[in-house]
Protein backbone atom coordinates (compact mmCIF):
# COMPACT_ATOMS: atom_id res chain seq x y z
CA UNK A 1 0.00 0.00 0.00
CA UNK A 2 1.26 3.50 -0.87
CA UNK A 3 1.19 5.46 2.38
CA UNK A 4 1.74 8.76 0.52
CA UNK A 5 -1.79 8.70 -0.86
CA UNK A 6 -5.08 8.12 0.94
CA UNK A 7 -5.97 4.42 0.94
CA UNK A 8 -8.92 3.57 -1.29
CA UNK A 9 -11.66 1.22 -0.07
CA UNK A 10 -10.01 -1.57 -2.07
CA UNK A 11 -6.65 -0.79 -0.43
CA UNK A 12 -8.28 -0.98 2.99
CA UNK A 13 -10.08 -4.23 2.18
CA UNK A 14 -6.76 -5.76 1.18
CA UNK A 15 -5.42 -5.50 4.74
CA UNK A 16 -8.61 -6.51 6.59
CA UNK A 17 -8.99 -9.68 8.63
CA UNK A 18 -12.77 -10.09 8.16
CA UNK A 19 -13.73 -11.26 11.62
CA UNK A 20 -16.42 -13.34 13.30
CA UNK A 21 -15.70 -14.27 16.93
CA UNK A 22 -19.14 -14.10 18.52
CA UNK A 23 -19.78 -17.08 20.82
CA UNK A 24 -23.11 -17.76 19.12
CA UNK A 25 -21.55 -18.01 15.63
CA UNK A 26 -22.58 -21.08 13.64
CA UNK A 27 -21.00 -22.74 10.62
CA UNK A 28 -23.65 -21.08 8.48
CA UNK A 29 -22.47 -17.72 9.79
CA UNK A 30 -18.87 -18.63 8.96
CA UNK A 31 -19.86 -19.73 5.45
CA UNK A 32 -21.52 -16.34 4.98
CA UNK A 33 -18.43 -14.60 6.35
CA UNK A 34 -16.22 -16.41 3.83
CA UNK A 35 -18.51 -15.53 0.92
CA UNK A 36 -18.56 -11.89 1.99
CA UNK A 37 -14.78 -11.79 2.43
CA UNK A 38 -14.28 -13.15 -1.08
CA UNK A 39 -16.76 -10.63 -2.47
CA UNK A 40 -15.13 -7.69 -0.67
CA UNK A 41 -11.54 -8.71 -1.39
CA UNK A 42 -10.35 -8.86 2.21
CA UNK A 43 -6.98 -10.31 3.14
CA UNK A 44 -8.35 -13.04 5.37
CA UNK A 45 -11.12 -14.31 7.57
CA UNK A 46 -10.60 -14.53 11.34
CA UNK A 47 -12.62 -17.12 13.25
CA UNK A 48 -12.66 -19.21 16.42
CA UNK A 49 -10.79 -22.55 16.51
CA UNK A 50 -13.97 -24.63 16.71
CA UNK A 51 -15.03 -23.31 13.31
CA UNK A 52 -12.18 -25.14 11.56
CA UNK A 53 -11.77 -26.56 9.03
CA UNK A 54 -13.29 -24.16 6.53
CA UNK A 55 -13.71 -24.33 2.78
CA UNK A 56 -12.57 -21.28 0.83
CA UNK A 57 -13.74 -20.36 -2.67
CA UNK A 58 -11.26 -21.59 -5.26
CA UNK A 59 -8.97 -18.80 -6.38
CA UNK A 60 -10.09 -16.41 -3.62
CA UNK A 61 -6.60 -16.08 -2.16
CA UNK A 62 -8.13 -15.71 1.30
CA UNK A 63 -6.00 -16.56 4.32
CA UNK A 64 -7.44 -18.11 7.47
CA UNK A 65 -6.62 -16.49 10.82
CA UNK A 66 -7.66 -18.15 14.07
CA UNK A 67 -7.59 -16.83 17.63
CA UNK A 68 -5.73 -18.54 20.47
CA UNK A 69 -6.11 -18.15 24.23
CA UNK A 70 -9.07 -15.95 23.40
CA UNK A 71 -10.31 -13.63 24.78
CA UNK A 72 -8.83 -13.64 28.31
CA UNK A 73 -5.29 -14.85 27.64
CA UNK A 74 -5.40 -16.60 31.03
CA UNK A 75 -4.61 -20.03 29.63
CA UNK A 76 -1.35 -21.83 30.31
CA UNK A 77 1.34 -21.58 27.66
CA UNK A 78 1.04 -25.31 26.99
CA UNK A 79 -2.68 -24.96 26.29
CA UNK A 80 -2.11 -21.99 23.99
CA UNK A 81 0.64 -23.86 22.14
CA UNK A 82 -1.56 -26.92 21.64
CA UNK A 83 -4.52 -24.81 20.53
CA UNK A 84 -2.38 -22.96 18.00
CA UNK A 85 -0.83 -26.14 16.61
CA UNK A 86 -4.23 -27.81 16.34
CA UNK A 87 -5.60 -24.79 14.46
CA UNK A 88 -2.70 -24.91 12.00
CA UNK A 89 -3.26 -28.65 11.53
CA UNK A 90 -6.87 -27.85 10.64
CA UNK A 91 -5.93 -25.21 8.10
CA UNK A 92 -5.09 -21.93 9.84
CA UNK A 93 -2.50 -19.74 8.12
CA UNK A 94 -2.28 -17.20 10.94
CA UNK A 95 -2.67 -17.33 14.73
CA UNK A 96 -3.85 -14.36 16.81
CA UNK A 97 -2.86 -15.18 20.40
CA UNK A 98 -3.76 -13.25 23.55
CA UNK A 99 -1.03 -12.54 26.09
CA UNK A 100 -1.51 -12.92 29.84
CA UNK A 101 -2.40 -9.28 30.40
CA UNK A 102 -2.10 -9.73 34.16
CA UNK A 103 1.53 -10.74 33.76
CA UNK A 104 2.15 -7.56 31.78
CA UNK A 105 0.43 -5.43 34.41
CA UNK A 106 2.63 -7.07 37.06
CA UNK A 107 5.75 -6.19 35.07
CA UNK A 108 6.51 -9.85 34.37
CA UNK A 109 7.63 -9.25 30.81
CA UNK A 110 9.93 -12.26 30.71
CA UNK A 111 6.87 -14.42 31.41
CA UNK A 112 5.00 -12.66 28.61
CA UNK A 113 7.90 -13.34 26.25
CA UNK A 114 8.07 -16.99 27.29
CA UNK A 115 4.32 -17.40 26.70
CA UNK A 116 4.62 -16.00 23.19
CA UNK A 117 7.74 -18.05 22.50
CA UNK A 118 5.89 -21.25 23.44
CA UNK A 119 3.24 -20.55 20.81
CA UNK A 120 5.86 -19.53 18.27
CA UNK A 121 7.68 -22.82 18.79
CA UNK A 122 4.42 -24.72 18.24
CA UNK A 123 3.60 -22.86 15.01
CA UNK A 124 6.86 -21.95 13.28
CA UNK A 125 7.07 -19.99 10.05
CA UNK A 126 5.44 -19.77 7.57
CA UNK A 127 2.54 -19.54 10.02
CA UNK A 128 2.01 -15.86 10.88
CA UNK A 129 1.85 -15.17 14.61
CA UNK A 130 0.03 -12.07 15.84
CA UNK A 131 0.19 -11.12 19.52
CA UNK A 132 -2.87 -9.43 21.05
CA UNK A 133 -1.67 -7.15 23.86
CA UNK A 134 -5.01 -5.59 24.94
CA UNK A 135 -3.49 -2.13 24.64
CA UNK A 136 -6.42 -0.28 26.25
CA UNK A 137 -5.53 -1.91 29.58
CA UNK A 138 -1.81 -1.10 29.41
CA UNK A 139 0.24 2.01 30.14
CA UNK A 140 2.53 3.38 27.46
CA UNK A 141 5.54 1.80 29.15
CA UNK A 142 3.74 -1.54 29.28
CA UNK A 143 2.77 -1.32 25.61
CA UNK A 144 6.41 -0.72 24.70
CA UNK A 145 7.67 -3.55 26.92
CA UNK A 146 5.11 -6.06 25.65
CA UNK A 147 5.77 -5.10 22.02
CA UNK A 148 9.47 -5.69 22.61
CA UNK A 149 8.69 -9.04 24.22
CA UNK A 150 6.63 -10.07 21.19
CA UNK A 151 9.50 -9.19 18.87
CA UNK A 152 12.04 -11.02 21.02
CA UNK A 153 9.82 -14.11 21.03
CA UNK A 154 9.65 -14.20 17.24
CA UNK A 155 6.15 -12.87 16.59
CA UNK A 156 5.22 -11.39 13.22
CA UNK A 157 2.65 -8.81 14.42
CA UNK A 158 1.58 -6.97 17.52
CA UNK A 159 -2.17 -6.41 17.73
CA UNK A 160 -4.05 -3.90 19.86
CA UNK A 161 -7.11 -5.69 21.13
CA UNK A 162 -9.45 -8.64 21.35
CA UNK A 163 -12.42 -6.36 20.81
CA UNK A 164 -14.05 -7.92 23.90
CA UNK A 165 -12.45 -6.04 26.79
CA UNK A 166 -14.60 -3.38 28.51
CA UNK A 167 -11.62 -0.99 28.56
CA UNK A 168 -12.02 -0.56 24.81
CA UNK A 169 -10.25 -1.34 21.57
CA UNK A 170 -7.72 0.30 19.32
CA UNK A 171 -6.58 3.92 19.59
CA UNK A 172 -4.38 5.90 17.23
CA UNK A 173 -2.00 6.56 20.11
CA UNK A 174 -1.54 2.87 20.90
CA UNK A 175 -1.08 1.96 17.23
CA UNK A 176 1.51 4.70 16.76
CA UNK A 177 3.38 3.65 19.89
CA UNK A 178 3.40 0.01 18.86
CA UNK A 179 4.54 0.91 15.34
CA UNK A 180 7.33 3.10 16.69
CA UNK A 181 8.48 0.32 19.03
CA UNK A 182 8.65 -2.43 16.42
CA UNK A 183 10.05 -0.09 13.79
CA UNK A 184 8.69 -1.92 10.76
CA UNK A 185 10.27 -5.21 11.82
CA UNK A 186 6.82 -6.50 12.82
CA UNK A 187 3.40 -5.68 11.49
CA UNK A 188 0.85 -3.80 13.59
CA UNK A 189 -2.81 -4.82 13.66
CA UNK A 190 -5.51 -2.44 14.87
CA UNK A 191 -8.67 -4.16 16.07
CA UNK A 192 -11.66 -3.41 18.23
CA UNK A 193 -13.88 -0.52 17.19
CA UNK A 194 -12.62 -0.10 13.61
CA UNK A 195 -15.94 0.80 12.02
CA UNK A 196 -15.46 3.32 9.20
CA UNK A 197 -13.13 4.28 6.40
CA UNK A 198 -12.17 7.29 8.47
CA UNK A 199 -11.18 4.99 11.34
CA UNK A 200 -9.26 2.70 9.01
CA UNK A 201 -7.36 5.53 7.38
CA UNK A 202 -6.41 7.03 10.74
CA UNK A 203 -5.06 3.72 11.99
CA UNK A 204 -3.17 3.13 8.77
CA UNK A 205 -1.66 6.61 9.01
CA UNK A 206 -0.65 5.82 12.60
CA UNK A 207 1.18 2.69 11.45
CA UNK A 208 -1.33 -0.16 11.20
CA UNK A 209 -0.52 -2.71 8.51
CA UNK A 210 -3.51 -4.96 9.22
CA UNK A 211 -7.04 -4.25 10.48
CA UNK A 212 -9.43 -6.50 12.38
CA UNK A 213 -12.98 -5.70 11.30
CA UNK A 214 -16.30 -7.49 11.72
CA UNK A 215 -18.55 -5.02 9.86
CA UNK A 216 -16.32 -4.80 6.80
CA UNK A 217 -19.02 -4.15 4.21
CA UNK A 218 -20.41 -1.22 6.21
CA UNK A 219 -16.90 0.12 6.82
CA UNK A 220 -15.98 0.10 3.14
CA UNK A 221 -19.27 1.82 2.26
CA UNK A 222 -19.02 4.44 5.00
CA UNK A 223 -18.36 8.12 4.54
CA UNK A 224 -15.29 9.80 5.95
CA UNK A 225 -17.39 11.56 8.61
CA UNK A 226 -18.45 8.23 10.17
CA UNK A 227 -16.85 6.72 13.25
CA UNK A 228 -15.06 9.90 14.27
CA UNK A 229 -13.87 8.54 17.62
CA UNK A 230 -10.36 7.20 18.12
CA UNK A 231 -11.48 4.29 20.25
CA UNK A 232 -14.63 2.27 20.64
CA UNK A 233 -16.10 -0.76 22.27
CA UNK A 234 -16.12 -4.20 20.75
CA UNK A 235 -16.95 -4.59 17.07
CA UNK A 236 -16.61 -8.37 17.30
Amino acid sequence: MNHETEPTPADVAGIVDHTLLKPEATRAHVDALIAEAADLGTYSICVSPSMLPVTLPEGSGLKVAVVCGFPSGKHTSAVKAFEAAESVRLGADEIDMVIDVGAAKAGEFSAVEADIAAVRAAVPAPTVLKVIIESAVLTDDEIVAVSKAAEAAGADFVKTSTGFHPAGGATEHAVALMAQTVGGRLGVKASGGVRSLADARRYIAAGATRLGVSGTRALLASGDDAGAGTSASSSY
